[in-house]
């Protein structure tokens, strides 16, 4: 049994592909050390979290079958220290993370460490703009940021949002039966900090500190400027119609979306409009308050 787990779950758009390459990366480093980061591949977590929740990913679900149960197993079979990291976690339910600690060994003696990574919501909002464009979707800005302020917030667009980025929320499904000394948040650095900033506070609250690992990034999911993200979704209404959603991770995203409009310099970037900058920036304030 896992003397101690570590936990990251989220939230998506903060630096959490840096992060998890840093571990995937590192993963001899880090056994010497007695720390177990279970993946035979890079989106292994990604996996575990679809089966967790049960989830429909553009068919990734069917592959993701069984694969919690796989990881929790390895967890429980590791004598030191477990690190699990994958940002959809933060949408997980209250049963879902019931089960999800049971099988890390939570009733049976295991020190259980919840990690949050978070950023302002008035970058955060334009960010997963972004990453909907780059699941296909077609949705405007201003429809998406319609629906992010509707008070119902009812519908996939808002759900999804609000169920991984309100901070308060994630934080009292994942720590309810955690001590505080057991719940951790480490902020987002603003743009122009040390490369490696986002990687020393990770580390610091989980206790990485003095390991030699390789903290350059290699894996990232970078943003897009105005018109590159406007062409993606322009290219997603008629993709959407003849691409298979398997083809469309490899082509679109990574290809084209990753490895090459990510890499336009002198773009403008995306950004709110006053009044949705206004009621953002005062929800913000209430959260770290």
């Amino acid at each position: 049994m896992a003397r101690k787990v570590l936990l990251h779950v989220g939230t998506p758009k903060t630096g959490t592909s840096y992060l998890q390459d840093v571990l995937f990366r590192s993963r001899i480093e880090l056994a010497r050390a007695g720390i177990l980061y279970p993946a035979d591949r890079f989106d292994a977590h990604f996996l575990a979290g679809l089966d967790l929740m049960q989830l429909p990913w553009g068919g990734l679900e069917a592959e993701a079958i069984g694969a919690w149960d796989d990881l929790a197993r390895r967890v429980r079979e590791h004598s030191g220290t477990a690190i699990i990291s994958h940002e959809i976690l933060a949408s997980a339910s209250r049963p879902q993370i019931e089960r999800a600690l049971d099988s890390l060994g939570a009733g049976s003696g295991t020190e259980i460490h919840v990690l949050l990574s978070v950023r302002a919501l008035v970058r955060q909002i334009p960010a997963e703009w972004q990453e909907n464009v780059k699941h296909r979707s077609t949705i405007s800005y201003e429809a998406f940021l319609a629906q992010l302020a509707a008070p119902e917030r009812t519908g996939r667009v808002a759900s999804w949002f609000w169920s991984v980025q309100e901070i308060p929320d994630i934080l009292d499904r994942w720590a309810a039966d955690l001590p505080p000394e057991r719940v951790h948040v480490i902020t987002v650095p603003p743009p122009g900090g040390p490369a490696d900033l986002l990687w020393q506070r990770f580390s610091a609250a989980f206790g990485l500190d003095g390991l030699a690992l390789r903290h350059e990034a290699i894996r990232a999911n970078p943003s897009l400027g105005v018109p590159e993200t406007a062409l993606v979704r322009r290219l997603n209404a008629s993709a959407n119609a003849v691409l298979e959603p398997r083809h469309y991770r490899p082509l679109v995203r990574e290809l084209l979306a990753h490895q090459t409009l990510s890499r336009r310099t002198g773009s403008p970037r995306l950004a709110l409009p006053p009044d949705s900058h206004a009621w953002a920036l005062d929800l913000s304030t209430g959260w770290a308050e």
